[in-house]
């Protein structure tokens, strides 16, 4: 009776039932979790570790970036790769630390010596996930080399648009100097606005035409702020106050620096807005960080130090990360991970593997983004050249040099790093001390001809007149 009442047309609706299903699950395969993920990564500039209300900043809320943190994860043990800018942003796109390449022991890089940059033709991050599809652009700051030798779009990016120096007055965009730097891809342009509103403006004017298109798209997005100079949005007439000089010694106030960040936040909450406006949110990246430790108005509690020093305050940042088609919301960890890290685990998410004609000194942090209960140990390593500054992290102690002083600290039991254990365990203090030797033996060394500042910080002052551990670095 079943068969009699199987008849042609009940076959053939069999056959296009199941192919219509089949056509669904290709579909779903196609847009859902098996596509490429779209990748947005924001980085701030000279941020404090507490500058921000979900690591704790008790002064001011920033409701976007906690909006990332409360869809995703917060990662509590993330470190810079170096404890000034242009250092951390060499890592970042390399993947590798700074110390293996010239342009990373330029710390910061400076105007002054054009020849050096990050050099053409390396399998960057964006130029590896080009290589994978994806539609590339930089908004903000590049840091790291100067025309005609040196670019975004010679380093893999198909679109920048930001400043190309280490600092911009916020309304005029220039450097100190009065210099234009000012750039939509290889074009110097004139526009009015405040810097971190214009920044944000042109991501979401990215992510509306990339949302037209089928391709992936990966933005870095590297606001300026909070960095000096210490202008709010509201503040033009002090921009015109302190218009050709480099240091600000009498600007600022923990006020203005807390509008700084509200603004860039207030920015970031338009980039979320226009990801949901174009229901691209679920399978998007999204990653907030800094590019070192905070400056003289941060809040970088519970630790001690600030930008320029390896002590925590100078290294430590915060992170924290979305992706709603894999991590889960509110999640917490304190998985050791580092500015370089982020290459292999945006070119892992991008269903690929990082180059090994390069190899990367990074880790892929997926594995632990996806599963907070994972944690690895990791050993790290980092050396600055002013005031002869060497670090190394073995678990969670670690063993820092600043002068012709040492110590070990346990960075998690005492994070002020305030009681030194090197006498306590000298065999723990000798073996990350010699750790730190064997790292150091494979990196670069300085040099006059690669390093501009010189180890006791003379070009610096020579060229700025200003004190080589001057605070506005």
């Amino acid at each position: 009776m079943m068969v009699s009442s199987f008849n042609r047309r009940g076959v053939l609706g069999a056959f296009v039932g199941l192919g219509v299903t089949a056509t669904l699950k290709t579909k779903a395969n196609v847009t859902g979790q098996s596509k490429q993920p779209n990748i947005i990564f924001i980085l701030a500039d000279d941020l404090g570790y507490a500058d921000i209300s979900c690591f704790g900043n008790p002064g001011y809320m920033t409701p976007a970036i906690d909006r990332i943190a409360d869809e995703g994860v917060r990662l509590t043990r993330s470190y810079a790769n170096s404890a000034v800018c242009s250092a951390t942003r060499t890592a970042l796109i390399t993947g590798r630390y700074q110390d293996r390449l010239e342009c990373g022991l330029d710390e910061p890089l400076t105007g002054q010596n054009k020849k050096i940059g990050l050099p053409v033709g390396l399998p960057t991050l964006p130029a590896q996930l080009k290589k994978a599809g994806y539609q590339t652009a930089l908004v903000g700051k590049w840091h790291l080399g100067y025309p005609p030798l040196f670019g975004p779009l010679k380093s893999g990016y198909d679109h920048f648009y930001g400043i190309l120096g280490g600092a911009a007055d916020y309304f005029t965009h220039q450097m100190h100097t009065g210099a234009d730097q000012f750039y939509r891809d290889d074009k110097l342009i004139h526009e009015h606005g405040y810097l971190t509103n214009l920044i944000g403006q042109e991501t979401v004017r990215l992510i509306d035409g990339y949302a037209k298109n089928e391709s992936p798209f990966f933005i870095s997005v590297h606001f300026n702020a909070p960095h000096w100079p210490w202008e709010g949005p509201e503040d033009e007439a002090e921009s015109k106050r302190i218009r050709g000089h480099l240091a600000d010694y009498d600007g600022g106030t923990q006020k203005t620096y807390g509008k700084m960040v509200q603004a860039m936040d207030n920015q970031i909450g338009n980039i979320l807005k226009a990801l949901d406006e174009h229901h691209l949110a679920e399978n998007t990246i999204i990653v907030f960080t800094s590019d070192n430790g905070g400056e003289r108005f941060s809040n970088i509690a519970p630790f001690t130090g600030i930008k320029g020093e390896l002590l925590e305050g100078g290294l430590r940042i915060p992170v924290v990360a979305r992706w709603p088609a894999k991590i889960k919301a509110g999640s917490v960890s304190d998985q050791v991970n580092i500015s370089m890290d982020w290459l292999p685990t945006f070119v892992n998410a991008a269903g690929k593997k990082p180059d090994p004609s390069f190899a990367t000194d990074g880790m892929n942090l997926l594995p632990f983004l996806t599963d907070t209960k994972k944690k690895e140990k990791r050993v790290l390593s980092w050396r600055y050249n002013i005031h002869d500054q060497h670090a190394q992290l073995d678990g969670n102690y670690k063993y820092l040099k600043i002068g012709d002083n040492e110590f070990l600290f346990n960075v998690v039991d005492d994070p002020k790093e305030r009681a030194n254990l090197k006498a306590r365990q000298p065999e723990l203090f000798a073996k990350l001390k010699q750790d730190w030797a064997k790292w150091n033996a494979q990196m670069l060394p300085y040099t006059p001809e690669n390093y501009s500042w010189g180890a006791d910080g003379k070009h610096f002052a020579d060229h700025y007149g200003v004190p080589a551990d001057n605070d506005n670095l």
